[in-house]
């Protein structure tokens, strides 16, 4: 039986997933299973991945790969299926266009075998590019234990592609959930938070694909489903935590408007982070104004207007001439971990 269970949720993949599968099958680590969930893809993502598949198995260098094809039903279900066949003593998973460093699950198993109390390890977390250029790294939370509180505050894990997680655990949570369409792994994190401790490793080994196409380009379903999770989250939250929400709800839109302006210039982002913007003032006014007066938070109102306002080969122009408004990340600065 393998130690851990690699699980792969793929749609329409193509492009990425030969990397996605390479980055996987080059760890440190090699006691694992490769468990790839294509949801229905239209392209030629299996036809690529039976290729990788047939050729290791000539070779004899692979045969810890296998593939299930199911009709699309959507990221969440994907997940639930590949944990469903998954016979490891935990359990990770990365989505088909993002990247591990080759000791990504090295470190994470040996962080869980170093403390015993925890049930999830994860690690820090890189921005690349279509090109898989690094563009920045998020900053590390340096947090572990009980982060029940931090959790429901934000997603400080930060990706499906992240964790690595005690099978137990998992099961004992349940299934991902279905219904939501966008921030499902912060919904599961959170739950997985109420019961177990989690151990950080102070690495950045995930390597999370920016792209148009990704989901987390779609700033209205994104909006839309992370309040479901806030909401669903602090229902079952106690009394003396019920504060928190309102500090959740302002680091959701300090992320949200983030979003809008990491991408290239578009009008319509624009337009959008604007609204963002503006609901993100009012939730501030009455219990964070300090992030009001930071001089960093009307760079980003400054950088929506002229997004919002002129056509994206202008707006190049313009920030090429004002270099000071293209930094915009100690926005994150203003994220509030606890009150």
């Amino acid at each position: 039986m393998p130690k851990i269970s690699v699980v792969i949720p793929v749609y329409n993949g193509e492009k990425t997933i030969q990397e996605t599968i390479e980055s996987v099958l080059t760890q440190t680590f090699t006691d694992f299973e490769l468990i790839i969930i294509d949801d229905g893809s239209s392209d030629r993502t299996v036809e690529i991945i039976e290729e990788i598949i047939k050729k290791s198995i000539k070779k004899n260098l692979d045969q810890r790969i296998r593939l299930h094809s199911f009709p699309n039903k959507g990221l969440s279900a994907t997940r639930n299926r590949g944990i469903r066949r998954s016979k490891g003593d935990y359990i990770a998973f990365i989505d088909a266009d993002d990247l591990w460093t080759p000791d990504k699950l090295a470190a994470q198993y040996l962080a869980l075998q170093n403390t015993p109390t925890a049930a999830i390890a994860y690690s820090g977390t890189s921005r690349i590019d279509e090109h898989s250029k690094t563009l920045y790294n998020i900053p590390l939370t340096n947090l572990r234990g009980n982060l029940y509180n931090y959790l429901l505050l934000r997603d400080i894990v930060g990706s499906g592609s992240n964790p690595l997680i005690e099978r137990q655990a998992l099961l004992d949570m349940g299934d991902f959930d279905e219904s939501l369409w966008a921030a499902e792994d912060w919904d599961m994190w959170i739950k997985l938070s109420s019961k177990y401790e989690f151990i950080d490793v102070p690495l950045h080994q995930i390597l999370y694909r920016q792209s148009p196409r990704s989901m987390s380009s779609q700033i209205s379903r994104q909006e839309r489903e992370t309040l479901k999770v806030i909401n669903n989250a602090f229902v079952k939250a106690p009394a003396n935590l019920q504060y928190l929400k309102h500090y959740s709800l302002i680091n959701v839109y300090i992320c949200l408007t983030f979003k809008c302006l990491e991408e290239s210039p578009n009008p319509q982002k624009g337009k959008k982070g604007l609204e963002l913007f503006i609901k993100l003032l009012i939730k501030s006014l009455t219990s964070h104004p300090v992030i009001i007066r930071r001089r960093i938070t009307w760079k980003v109102f400054i950088r929506l207007i002229v997004v919002a306002i002129f056509p994206p080969k202008y707006v190049v122009k313009i920030l090429n001439r004002l270099p000071h408004l293209y930094d915009l990340s100690s926005f994150f600065d203003n994220m509030i971990n606890h009150p």
